[in-house]
């Protein structure tokens, strides 16, 4: 029997393109990670300089056919620009999460954010027939709570002290989540943005 997520490739239509995580992409981001721009985001657990093969083996380590995937993100130009997963897939209950996202600080703020997302939740909800799909933050994030919420999501609630960070602080987690009933007000809501941003 097949795994509820298995690796596929997904391409958006101004070229954003999602490849499932490999090895050999450990190159590719360690260029990314080296000036250490990326293992200074404190909200996501991106790599950092010198430890781009250990971040690509630990996602690695942690996806199956039933539990997740890690996608790289490529912007038109095909360089990998960042990266996002499904995890916390449930596939009695059909529902999994969308994160681990990082982008490098170019693609933020543009619209590959956006189609990523369209990709994965049209993905999940159209091709995996999820019933629900996942995303959550840090509570102080507020950047990353907005675009989540832009992206038409609904808050599910607050999981206080949910995780202890590697500094030692308490993560409290914000989790949202959309419906597959929601799911083609969602989708307008992405295409829509996309064509303004054009």
């Amino acid at each position: 029997m097949s795994g509820f997520v298995e690796p596929v490739l997904l391409t958006g239509q101004s070229g954003v393109s999602l490849e499932p995580l490999r090895e050999d992409h450990v190159p590719e981001i360690e260029a990314l990670a080296a000036d250490g721009e990326l293992g200074g985001l404190w909200f996501t657990a991106a790599p950092k300089a010198g430890a781009a093969a250990q971040w690509v083996a630990g996602r690695l380590a942690a996806q199956t056919p039933h539990t997740g995937l890690t996608f790289v993100v490529r912007d038109r130009s095909g360089a990998i620009v960042g990266s996002s997963s499904y995890m916390n897939v449930d596939p009695p209950n059909r529902r999994l999460e969308i994160g681990h996202t990082w982008y490098v600080a170019s693609a933020r703020r543009t619209g590959v954010n956006t189609e990523t997302k369209l990709l994965m939740l049209g993905h999940a909800f159209d091709e995996l027939g999820c019933l629900a799909v996942e995303l959550r933050t840090h509570h102080l994030n507020r950047d990353s709570r907005a675009a989540i919420e832009r992206l038409g999501a609904k808050l599910d609630g607050i999981l206080r002290s949910h995780q202890v960070l590697p500094d030692g602080s308490r993560r409290d987690t914000v989790v949202y989540s959309i419906l597959d009933i929601e799911w083609p007000a969602v989708r307008s809501n992405l295409r829509y943005r996309l064509d303004r941003n054009g």
